[in-house]
């Protein structure tokens, strides 16, 4: 059949609170412009972040009943690593209660000033982790991953040439390399296995650990299969051993490709970088058993990890994606091509041309986007990536909005709502203003930057 359907049935439902455009205005001005600001009951449609806004199914709900709460020890450690390992097999799992836990730690560790980490493309938390302990964060791309519309089917690609002149002429400062799948900052494009393994045949050789942020490898492995010569036949499983198989550790968050929400691991083969995580792990987050989560989360990223691999919700959720990216395209609403797995990304620099990046087009247009529409998306531009560690500021590669789909939430006409919303923010699109930041903090500015029209 043509028609893609939900492969699942809907149990609960929570109601939507309708607000007005006159509403709405009065929220974002409480909120200094910034969406995070606002209230989720004062959203219709919440595009802001995957990241712990899954709907979990009814066996996850029935694994949280299983949840065991003994402080250690706990058998639903042991079923949270058992699903971990049946698809990562690395030597050791350490739960943390989200991704940037498992980043601050590793970081921590590894990182310190003159310190130097290249990836494809380091994600907000990831970079300001590896800032805050001193070290840099160097974006390693491949050059078409930085064209929205270049349609490389991996654009997630880390740049080989870059990463090998950078391991020979600063190697003593490299102190692992990492990749991101799918690669966030960068429109949620994938990276390719044959790209993954050359990445660690080239790490390894200079005697470098790789490290994988695999928060979204599900997606990741279901593009391979549909991309990679090969793949096509492969269960999605082996294809996500194989993409772990050639690293040396990984940082996860599981609020993503879990269904989680809340919780995430660092895993590691290395016994002594384990012992010293773990050790720090008591420090911040909990006993190693649970690592700042309840059993019963656990239990239910355990549950989670079962069915994030299933074909045929990852073809449902692929394809609903690219349902919403066609209809964007036809209207002539420039996005990040092709479409990736988690989001949308509205290359908001083309589509709003009058305003300069330092102007942050990104913030208009989800300004835009939420009082028309009650939509509340994310900036993935110059706010969140312009600023430098010096304190000074320069165009982001990109400026994009990006409308990231909670798992197994929203439907068709939701989908809908959200194209007749840009359809009707085109006719008007011109008259749109640049933003100003008011006050900022010192570091991951977007969460908490108050904006005003400029």
């Amino acid at each position: 059949m043509r028609t893609i359907i939900e492969p699942f049935r809907i149990k609960s439902v929570e109601p939507i609170r309708m607000t007005t455009p006159a509403e709405r205005r009065a929220f974002l001005a409480a909120a200094h412009h910034n969406l995070f600001g606002l209230r989720s009951d004062d959203v219709l449609i919440d595009l802001l972040t995957d990241s712990g806004t899954s709907a979990m199914s009814a066996e996850q709900w029935a694994a949280v009943m299983r949840g065991d709460e003994s402080y250690a020890g706990s058998p639903s450690f042991e079923r949270f690593e058992a699903a971990v390992r049946t698809l990562m097999p690395f030597r050791h799992v350490i739960p943390t209660h989200q991704g940037r836990a498992a980043e601050a730690i590793l970081f921590s560790i590894v990182g310190g000033p003159g310190r130097v980490i290249p990836s494809n493309s380091h994600f907000d938390t990831t970079r300001g982790n590896i800032e805050a302990t001193g070290a840099e964060a160097v974006d390693l791309v491949i050059p078409e991953g930085r064209e929205p519309r270049n349609r490389h089917p991996f654009k997630g690609n880390v740049d080989l040439d870059a990463l090998r002149e950078l391991l020979e002429a600063h190697g003593d400062a490299v102190p692992c390399v990492m990749a991101t799948v799918t690669n966030n900052a960068g429109g949620g494009q994938p990276v390719s296995l044959a790209n993954l393994r050359a990445v660690a045949d080239l790490a390894h050789a200079h005697g470098k650990p790789f490290f994988i942020d695999g928060c979204r490898f599900a997606e990741n492995a279901w593009f391979i299969k549909r991309r990679e010569p090969g793949q096509a036949e492969r269960p999605v499983p082996d294809i996500v051993r194989d993409m772990f198989a050639v690293a040396d550790g990984m940082t996860m968050s599981a609020k993503k490709d879990a269904f989680g929400n809340i919780g995430g691991w660092l895993a590691l083969d290395d016994d002594d970088l384990a012992a010293r995580a773990r050790t720090r792990l008591i420090l911040t987050e909990g006993f190693p058993t649970y690592g700042g989560l309840a059993g019963r989360d656990l239990d239910a990223l355990a549950q989670g990890l079962a069915e994030i691999v299933d074909e045929d919700y990852l073809r449902y959720r692929i394809r609903a994606i690219e349902y919403v990216g066609e209809r964007l395209l036809a209207l002539g609403v420039p996005i990040v091509e092709p479409v990736g797995g988690h989001a949308i990304f509205v290359d908001a620099r083309a589509w709003l041309p009058h305003i300069p990046p330092l102007g942050y087009p990104g913030q208009s247009l989800a300004v835009a986007l939420y009082e028309h529409a009650g939509i509340r998306s994310c900036e993935i531009g110059t706010v969140m990536f312009g600023r430098r560690p010096d304190g000074s500021e320069e165009p982001a590669a990109m400026d994009l909005v990006r409308l990231a789909f909670p798992r197994r939430v929203y439907t068709q006409s939701h989908a809908d709502y959200v194209v007749e919303a840009f359809e009707e923010l085109s006719e008007h699109r011109d008259r749109l203003p640049a933003y100003r930041i008011t006050w900022e903090p010192p570091s991951l500015r977007h969460f908490t930057a108050r904006f005003a029209p400029a």
